[in-house]
């Protein structure tokens, strides 16, 4: 089988090309090989890999940078998508795509469910929002996993900020009143395998099985938590830290003005996912406190050398 991932380079990218490697034939592009604004050139490499299935794990993920710079966005989030949805038609290949919790306003008093009405509050929710109707729209072969708070060792995240700041300042002040799970990239790279593999397996040529699925760990957490858990954790594997977890400060959001407005409750209802493909998503601070492994083990500079 041949697969085509987009997004390479990424968080998210670099561990689907672990992942998705034993599947089959892979090749994996990156933004330095096809560009994603370019929908020729992004139809040529689709017509040239001729996959079975298409895995896109490229984006526009700069959400505040996004609401100046809303073309570019509207480009990569949704035009792109819209080209892939009727490349992989064309194929009739699977394509499978990353979404966000960012769809959504916030305002639901419990974890969103997948058929729950979209609001997005910002350029980047709404782009990305409009890429899922592309698909929807346009190719039924799909699969659709919206996430959230994206993290991975690899890649610039709010784990891995809260780890530079700590090793920098006596104390932080982080937000409180927003809600959401941390979900790492490694989690997702193998629920996508996962779920690839009961499609080609399932009798019916897996159309029974396309749609979309809220993916996340279980659990949830606010950013400040989220913040006093990661320096916690370092802390305890002997990381060189100035800022003590009791030294973070819980804010609320207005008190951190940023361009884009973020949805207060980012927790996403993943029973769908669960009941679909049969999957047990571990407790939030398990991958965290993987990834605290993994940078030790990579020699971060905030980490004590043995």
């Amino acid at each position: 089988m041949k697969l085509l991932l987009l997004g390479r380079n990424g968080q998210l990218g670099w561990e689907l090309q672990r992942a998705l490697a034993p599947l089959g034939e892979l090749t994996a592009l990156g933004s330095d090989s096809v560009d994603l604004g370019d929908t020729t050139a992004l139809r040529s490499a689709v017509r040239e890999t001729a996959p079975a299935v298409i895995v896109n794990a490229a984006a526009y993920t700069a959400v505040d940078k996004a609401e100046s710079d809303a073309e570019q966005a509207r480009r990569i989030n949704a035009d792109a998508v819209g080209v892939l949805a009727e490349e992989a038609d064309r194929l009739g290949a699977w394509l499978v795509h990353y979404s966000t919790d960012y769809v959504f306003d916030g305002t639901k008093a419990s974890p969103y469910c997948e058929d729950d009405p979209t609001h997005p509050l910002s350029v980047y929710g709404t782009t990305k929002l409009q890429g899922e109707q592309a698909i929807r729209s346009r190719h039924a072969r799909h699969l659709i996993f919206r996430t959230s708070w994206v993290y991975a060792a690899r890649g610039g995240n709010f784990a891995k900020t809260m780890l530079r700041l700590a090793a920098e300042r006596t104390s932080l002040r982080v937000v409180a009143d927003q809600h959401g799970t941390p979900t790492s990239a490694e989690l997702l790279a193998d629920i996508t395998v996962l779920a690839l593999y009961r499609v080609q397996c399932n009798t019916t040529n897996g159309t029974a099985l396309a749609g979309t699925y809220h993916v996340a760990a279980s659990g949830e957490t606010t950013w400040h938590e989220y913040a006093r858990y990661v320096v916690g954790q370092a802390l305890a594997r002997g990381a060189t830290l100035r800022c003590a977890p009791e030294a973070i400060e819980p804010i609320p959001s207005e008190a951190y003005p940023v361009p884009a407005l973020r949805p207060k409750n980012s927790r996403l209802d993943t029973t769908k996912l669960r009941t679909t493909f049969g999957v047990h998503l571990p407790d939030w601070r398990y991958y965290v406190a993987r990834l605290i492994d993994e940078l030790s083990l990579q020699g971060a500079p905030w980490h004590a050398k043995a």
